[in-house]
């Protein structure tokens, strides 16, 4: 049977390849499996049929035959281990690529998410010039160890795994915010994931959609 992920129906990161699903596309990508998408509204997260998959209303959702998944870094590592092309063989190797995902997920991507809601969300509030350069460094804190590790490898761990899929995804985020600029090996590491084949297969596939959608006229 063939794979079904969820995609916002109006995405509301304008098709810069932020939305979730980009990163689970990227992933069916390098490991070469065929997938369609099924476009949900807003309004239908918090319906029953997409409750049943994600019981928190969120996108993107995976469906292989009787096996439905949510939250983004469980389905990467689910296709991740079912296909080749994103984990080592070695088993140490594979155990520290997940480990690269994890500190993507629970370590990197936090500060970040608060940042972006800092700025975006937060802006016009009194005590934002406060706040906002206190969150920039907590960012920072991050990024220094992340890139004092990566050095002037290509990737985290010696080939490309899950593990680097998954923290470009993240540290994507930050390209608005300049801090990247600050970190030139991780502003050449995102280069090189944004560069792959796989990954702009899913870019263009995730930006044609928004484009196509907003080419026609709302009802």
């Amino acid at each position: 049977m063939t794979i079904i992920i969820t995609a916002f129906e109006r995405s509301p990161d304008g098709g810069k390849g932020l939305a979730r699903d980009t990163r689970v596309r990227w992933a069916l990508e390098e490991t070469g499996q065929p997938y369609e998408v099924r476009l949900v509204s807003i309004d239908a997260l918090k319906e029953p049929a997409h409750l049943a998959l994600n019981p928190f209303g969120q996108i993107p959702t995976y469906e292989d035959g009787d096996l439905a998944l949510f939250e983004t870094g469980a389905i990467v590592l689910h296709i991740a281990g079912r296909h080749a092309g994103l984990l080592p063989d070695d088993a140490n190797a594979r155990a520290r690529a997940i480990t690269w995902m994890f500190a993507a997920l629970s370590t990197i991507e936090p500060p970040i998410l608060e940042l972006a809601n800092a700025t975006l969300l937060e802006g016009d509030k009194p005590w934002s010039g406060e706040r906002l350069p206190l969150v920039r460094d907590r960012v920072r804190a991050r990024l220094g160890p992340l890139s004092s590790r990566l050095g002037g490898a290509d990737w985290l761990d010696g080939a490309f795994s899950a593990g680097d899929l998954m923290m470009v995804s993240v540290l994507l985020r930050l390209k608005p915010s300049g801090l990247l600029g600050e970190f030139p090996a991780l502003a050449a590491y995102v280069g090189r994931g944004e560069a792959r084949p796989a990954y702009r297969r899913a870019f263009e596939a995730q930006r044609a959609l928004y484009a196509t959608i907003h080419r026609e006229p709302r009802p």
